[in-house]
């Protein structure tokens, strides 16, 4: 292009120097003409010819001068030329950089003319903020009504603090607004120019968004809270595990200061293995150092020890971390003093071994009851029938034997209740089997004819023809004995007795109810008594307090649960609710 260039302005040189000795030569030529035809008869035709030659000569050098002169001014012309060319180009390559730095930072770029109040803002207006190129405003109005509202005031003052300049440099983060109204924390620098006097005339800025910056930043604010503020303590490490089989410690926060009486700077740089004594589970120890070599996280329960030497049980974890890169950075414990847990736990521990032995002389008691008193008994029921068929005169022993005979009786019931409890607790492996509810039912109204057909009660019967599996049919026959017994029993003398028994399905449960009219339970004094061995609520001559015992025992035994509600006057109602599978 320059070759080009240079050589079209040396052909205008030429043509222009060579019109420059012809048009001399013209007006010589004419001139000499003019001249010979006023004065040919007095001027010599030798004259005439060396006025020619010699303005010849003149033309010719005026020429060469003339072509000097042009070819200075072509020199001075292409320098000038090749000076605008550079400056053109590095505009070009000035304004290259501008579009490949804007493109690769993804900064907003914006011109302020300050004077004018005239605001030029690049495409990353439209990019990073999503405005429309038509919807982006012209004025400084337009920057600031997009500021929010909470960052305003603080920006603004900054700003003309920096251009009145009376601070060095502006840059400030406040959060400015997207074109749907939501906001992103922005980072924004700017620059000032000046004219010949000082003022400032014009400001240049960049707008960097720093919002996933700015919520790591709190992220990172928040975990830091939360470590250095919890009550575990934790403990963070390096990776290298050159020097020790557990990596040296670079953090820990005031809760494991609190904890094992090292301060931070005394640990720092040191392995946990510090922390580890000859009580120490060695095998916890071991599993640790394998967690570590595999890059695995781990459990950790064992004796450790404080600054003062002192032991406490310790439960910690050890977790990897990774960088954004998936590699493996460091390690995170969380760690806990559990020593008052181990003690309570050992306490437990005996608790349960000293109630499984009473539990055991217990039951051993209750056989002794239940079986050793059976012989003994059994012979003094013996006597009593040998005594009664003989005859006694005397009013006063007669009166110790029939005493003696119901005290005997009342120990033969005692033992015999005892039995069966004894039978029920000792027997988790009850028989079951599949049975219909009615025909239960229809046993236990068999039973008790007689006193349905002495007390006249209103049955009302609501049972579904449903199996039920895995039941013990005698359990259950039991089970509606008592409860039906017991309605007739605490029956109210000032009404007629109602009782209503209902079966139904409910999700997987079989629930049986038995609801009547009698004179109820006070349950404010004797919700926690009711199901009571020998709890006796009324004061009915058939009473022992043996029923409602017998009764959720053998509903416990089946794997089943019973509840009751009532109230004195108006009756009271059992659930019992059965897995139906």
């Amino acid at each position: 292009m320059k070759i080009y260039i240079f050589g079209v302005m040396k052909n205008n040189s030429n043509k222009t120097t060579l019109t420059y000795v012809l048009i001399l030569l013209f007006v010589t030529v004419i001139g000499h003409k003019i001249v010979a035809n006023l004065s040919s008869d007095h001027i010599p035709d030798t004259i005439l010819r060396y006025s020619y030659l010699k303005d010849l000569v003149l033309i010719l050098f005026s020429g060469f001068v003339f072509k000097y002169i042009l070819y200075r001014n072509d020199k001075k012309n292409e320098s000038i030329f090749e000076k605008l060319q550079e400056t053109n180009n590095e505009i070009i390559e000035s304004n290259e950089r501008y579009d490949i730095v804007a493109k690769a930072t993804s900064d907003t770029i914006w011109d302020w003319k300050i004077e004018q109040d005239s605001f030029i803002w690049n495409k990353g207006i439209q990019g990073v903020f999503g405005y429309k190129k038509e919807d982006v405003g012209k004025t400084s109005k337009w920057w600031f009504d997009r500021i929010h509202p909470e960052d305003s005031l603080k920006m603004s003052v900054k700003l003309y603090s920096f251009l009145e300049q009376k601070t060095e440099k502006w840059q400030d983060e406040y959060r400015f607004q997207c074109a749907d109204g939501t906001y992103k924390y922005v980072f924004d620098r700017g620059f000032l120019v000046k004219d010949k006097d000082g003022k400032p005339i014009r400001m240049i800025g960049a707008i960097q968004d720093v919002t996933k910056e700015k919520e790591e930043e709190q992220r990172l604010r928040l975990l830091e809270t939360v470590i250095t503020q919890t009550k575990d303590a934790v403990m963070i490490t390096d990776i290298d595990t050159s020097e020790n089989v557990i990596p040296n410690i670079i953090f820990v926060n005031s809760a494991f200061t609190d904890m094992t009486g090292y301060p931070a700077e005394e640990v720092i740089g040191k392995s946990p293995v510090m922390f580890f004594g000859q009580k120490s589970d060695i095998l916890e120890f071991d599993k640790l150092k394998t967690a570590i070599q595999e890059y695995k996280e781990c459990f950790v329960e064992t004796i450790s020890y404080k600054k003062n030497k002192e032991e406490f049980w310790i439960n910690f974890s050890m977790i990897p971390v990774t960088n954004k890169d998936g590699e493996h950075s460091h390690w995170i414990s969380i760690q806990r003093d559990i020593t008052e847990e181990k003690e309570k736990e050992k306490e437990r521990e005996q608790l349960i071994r000293e109630l499984t032995q009473n539990n055991k002389d217990l039951k051993q008691f209750s056989y002794i009851t239940s079986h050793n008193l059976r012989a003994p008994l059994s012979n003094l029921t013996g006597l009593l029938n040998l005594v009664d068929d003989m005859t006694i005169t005397d009013p006063e022993l007669k009166e110790i034997i029939n005493g003696f005979s119901k005290s005997t009786h009342l120990l033969n019931e005692t033992i015999n209740d005892l039995v069966k409890v004894v039978i029920i607790k000792d027997n988790p492996s009850i028989e079951k089997e599949k049975v219909l509810i009615k025909e239960i039912f229809e046993n236990v109204f068999n039973q008790l004819s007689f006193l349905i057909g002495l007390h006249k009660p209103i049955l009302k019967i609501d049972l579904e023809e449903v199996t039920i599996l895995n039941i013990n049919k005698s359990y259950l026959e039991s089970i509606f004995l008592n409860l039906l017994t017991n309605s007739i029993k605490y029956r109210s003398e000032n009404k007629q007795l109602r009782v209503t028994i209902s079966s139904k399905i409910i999700d997987d449960n079989l629930v049986l109810t038995f609801k009547d009219n009698g004179i109820g339970i006070d349950l404010q004094r004797n919700k926690d008594k009711i199901f009571g061995l020998y709890q006796r609520f009324h004061n009915h001559p058939d009473s022992k307090g043996l029923g409602l015992y017998l009764v959720k025992s053998q509903v416990e035994a089946m794997g089943g649960t019973i509840t009751v509600e009532s109230e004195i006057g108006k009756g009271t109602t059992f659930t019992i609710i059965f897995k139906n599978s």
